[in-house]
């Protein structure tokens, strides 16, 4: 059964009350379905692999002696899930644990997955599981910070004229051998669905196939600048688009978004399954 939840009923765009005690009634999951539906793809049957992964940069508890703890999250959202979980609601969903005893970080991390996989997985006919990792502060020095890999399209020098998704913009070369290659833009840009606050990303495009016209490529990221969609439909669809639109043998669309109220959304789609790549901020995370 799927849920009616709309980004509208979401907490997204209100006053809000910030809730210092823990209360899992506070996720708001969104069906998936509704945006895909827009793009064309219907039911189970994605034509992608791969996850949202997402990092918590403001996660705290209390010990059983009342002491403040803290640690930073990393979560993988399977793209399979039914539902996705409106940020804002995560976020007031985290700041409960802050006045919250927990008897150990392993209490901690058990809590968010228990909750979050029944969020992202309700509605659905076989449940599943989402990850959770928790890097204590003592390891907060190993995390890496790594722009994505490939060739810069921002190098180009070109004009720029469209500013909503236009999939006319891509091409590629079907008169000439298959290329293999990676291709990255720092300059993604979108707008949340309900408030129309800017979303900055960086977006890494992995393909085999005809070689992609890069300058039409860069011109279609930068069409998403005025585009109101959250940040996995955004991913799905320049998928989507470049997968219809220059028929590559195999495709991987990365995206990594600055952080708001101290979560980021990072969705990786490929065509073929594959390990998920390394959860590492860019600079500007």
């Amino acid at each position: 059964m799927s849920l009616d939840n709309t980004p509208e009923q979401s907490q997204l765009g209100r006053a809000s009350a910030y809730p210092d005690r823990y209360d899992a009634s506070l996720l708001f999951p969104i069906p998936r379905a509704t945006q895909r539906e827009a793009m064309g793809i219907h039911g189970d049957a994605l034509p992608f692999f791969g996850a949202d992964l997402w990092t918590a940069f403001e996660l705290s508890w209390l010990n059983a002696r009342g002491k403040p703890q803290l640690a930073i999250a990393h979560f993988t959202v399977p793209c399979e899930t039914p539902n996705i979980v409106e940020s804002k609601s995560f976020k007031l969903y985290l700041g409960g644990f802050s006045n919250t005893v927990f008897a150990d970080a392993n209490a901690v991390r058990e809590r968010l997955r228990i909750d979050l996989s029944e969020a992202v997985w309700r509605g659905a006919a076989h449940a599943g599981t989402i990850g959770v990792r928790l890097l204590a502060p003592e390891l907060f020095d190993q995390e890496p910070v790594h722009e994505l890999d490939g060739l810069n399209l921002d190098r180009l020098d070109l004009e720029c004229t469209h500013y909503q998704p236009a999939p006319e913009l891509l091409s590629s070369n079907t008169e000439e051998a298959p290329v293999t290659e990676t291709l990255t833009s720092r300059l993604l840009k979108s707008n949340c669905l309900v408030t129309g606050q800017p979303d900055w990303g960086s977006v890494q495009i992995r393909y085999s196939g005809p070689q992609i016209e890069q300058a039409g490529l860069l011109r279609y990221i930068v069409s998403f600048r005025n585009h109101n969609e959250f940040h996995e439909p955004c991913v799905e669809r320049i998928f989507t688009d470049i997968w219809r639109q220059c028929r590559p043998i195999k495709l991987a669309v990365y995206a990594r978004y600055t952080r708001r109220g101290g979560l980021d959304i990072n969705p990786f789609r490929a065509s073929w399954p594959q390990v998920l790549p390394a959860n590492a901020r860019t600079a500007r995370q």
